[in-house]
């Protein structure tokens, strides 16, 4: 699975001019699940994002997790995360998993992280949404599980 993360003092996403979820300081995860990913691997990003350390403590260091800040996570599903741009000037997308698998793995990752201790929103799976957030810092994170040992 691939996840984008930023760290956001807010964020919301909207379809078709309904608010469907937001947060207040916390991060914006947009989350794709790549061909052969399962739940192990939603397992695993999962766990990793709640214990990542990119919120400042008392001395301005990045030091928090958004558990430890009790921040909040809006999670959007984006399979263009899984785009492949070495040939050509339109990306392929043939590495995401397939719909059904995907929001399957959309559904179960946003559970996961909610398990971890972390209040969770989110959008629609395959819908056209509108995200819109405030990027604390700017930090933004990337992960991949499969880069991950």
């Amino acid at each position: 699975m691939r996840a984008l993360i930023q760290r956001v003092s807010e964020a919301s996403v909207t379809v078709e001019g309904a608010v469907l979820g937001e947060v207040g300081s916390g991060l914006l995860v947009l989350i794709c699940a790549m061909q052969g990913d399962t739940e192990a691997e939603a397992d695993r990003l999962a766990a990793r994002i709640a214990k990542l350390r990119i919120f400042k403590d008392e001395a301005g260091k990045m030091n928090h997790s958004v558990r430890d800040a009790h921040g909040a996570a809006l999670v959007v599903s984006q399979f263009t995360l899984a785009a492949d741009t070495s040939r050509g000037n339109r990306p392929g997308f043939s590495m995401a998993a397939s719909p059904d698998e995907g929001r399957s793995l959309y559904e179960y990752f946003a559970g996961r992280l909610q398990a971890e201790g972390i209040q969770v929103a989110t959008g629609r799976f395959g819908a056209d949404m509108k995200v819109a957030l405030v990027n604390d810092g700017p930090v933004t994170i990337w992960l991949d599980t499969a880069a991950q040992t």
